[in-house]
């Protein structure tokens, strides 16, 4: 054994060997923290559930932001005439859009209480800016649910019916309006839909011929016509005959419910043959004639008040096709035709001289009985 005085002797040169052999401090501290860790009752396993919690509330923190990025990225793309792909338009119709168009209409169906009616109803009139003036009763508590407002009447005097061959059906936006000389029409600018998917096969003209287009013309020298209306949640939601016509034949088809919101139709193309619709279909003093009421979200249902057989949205029915023989039912112009029960769109589809020119564009309001030609002598003969 070395004495003690031997020892110290040799500290000064001993500590700094020691030191050198010491371990680094920062992994001192971990395996200190560690050793820590383990005394305070946690181990491996929590530590993962730590790591699994951050992220998991990172991913719940910014997914709303990310839907609301999503979204405007697919405005954007319609302000620059984007199309979805069919992948992507197949993945928008998998949302079961007339199951909840069909709870909605239960919901807008259901009486509310007469003390809480003006404060719903007077804050969907702000919501969409309704002119409730034009209604035949202003009284909000008159209106027992949602969906009597909704398909409200107007009052005496509030829509002018132009002298005009052909006017506006309802209240609401032009979408696109103009001649229609091929087999694609638009459904807005640049985007098209197929007038044979649309209207279904031809049984109702004795004409036949190759041409799907040309077998709906009555007079070769005539063409087609389109205007398309969309009717916004605060619009009127009754529409009128839109000239003196006769209709003999409908067609209903089952389709989907998906949203025909103006920016939506510019990212669909055949948005208006995928959807549920009820094609009415006859002759006007110029020939060839039909109106169409197309549903969209949260309005499967339609009513014809000529046609009690008509049921929309119905569970089963899923791209079927009815018809019916209408025997020749007669419409005057400004006659009350029908009724939405929320926004939605209405399609004119009629063959025309080639002189017809419409008074308004695309993007321009209209209202019930207004003008939608030029008066010439050749339409009031």
């Amino acid at each position: 054994m070395f004495p003690p005085t031997r020892i110290r002797s040799c500290l000064p040169v001993i500590n700094p060997m020691f030191r050198r052999m010491r371990p680094h401090k920062p992994f001192r501290q971990t395996i200190h923290n560690q050793t820590k860790n383990v005394h305070n009752g946690f181990n491996t396993t929590n530590l993962q559930k730590t790591k699994w919690m951050n992220f998991r509330a990172i991913f719940t923190r910014w997914m709303p932001l990310g839907s609301v990025i999503y979204v405007g990225w697919c405005y954007i793309r319609a302000s620059v005439n984007y199309e979805l792909s069919k992948v992507e338009i197949k993945f928008y119709e998998m949302f079961p859009f007339r199951i909840t168009s069909r709870l909605w209409g239960k919901l807008a169906s259901c009486e509310l209480p007469i003390p809480i009616r003006s404060f719903v109803y007077g804050t969907y009139i702000r919501m969409f800016n309704v002119n409730i003036n034009d209604a035949a009763v202003t009284d909000l508590t008159y209106y027992k649910s949602l969906s009597a407002f909704f398909t409200r009447a107007l009052r005496d005097g509030a829509r002018y019916i132009s002298p005009a061959a052909c006017v506006s059906p309802c209240d609401g936006v032009v979408l696109n309006c103009g001649p229609a000389d091929t087999d694609k029409i638009e459904q807005v600018k640049g985007v098209t839909y197929s007038l044979e998917e649309f209207l279904g096969e031809n049984k109702w003209s004795k004409t036949k011929d190759i041409s799907y287009y040309n077998s709906l013309l009555k007079n070769k020298n005539n063409i087609l016509h389109q205007c398309i209306i969309y009717l916004a949640p605060g619009d009127y939601h009754r529409f009128h005959s839109p000239c003196d016509w006769t209709s003999n034949f409908r067609r209903h088809f089952s389709g989907k419910l998906l949203s025909v919101n103006p920016w939506l139709a510019r990212l669909i193309p055949g948005l208006f043959t995928i959807n549920e619709r009820a094609v009415y279909i006859g002759e006007w003093k110029h020939g060839f004639f039909s109106m169409t009421a197309v549903g969209a979200t949260n309005v499967g249902s339609i009513e014809i008040y000529s046609d009690p057989h008509l049921r929309t949205n119905t569970k089963g029915k899923r791209n079927r096709i009815d018809e019916l023989e209408m025997h020749k039912a007669t419409f005057k112009k400004g006659e009350l035709f029908g009724q939405f029960n929320m926004g939605s769109t209405i399609i004119l589809l009629f063959e025309a001289p080639a002189d017809f020119k419409f008074e308004l564009n695309a993007g321009e309001r209209v209202l019930v009985g207004q003008a939608l030609t030029t008066a010439t002598k050749e339409f009031f003969r």
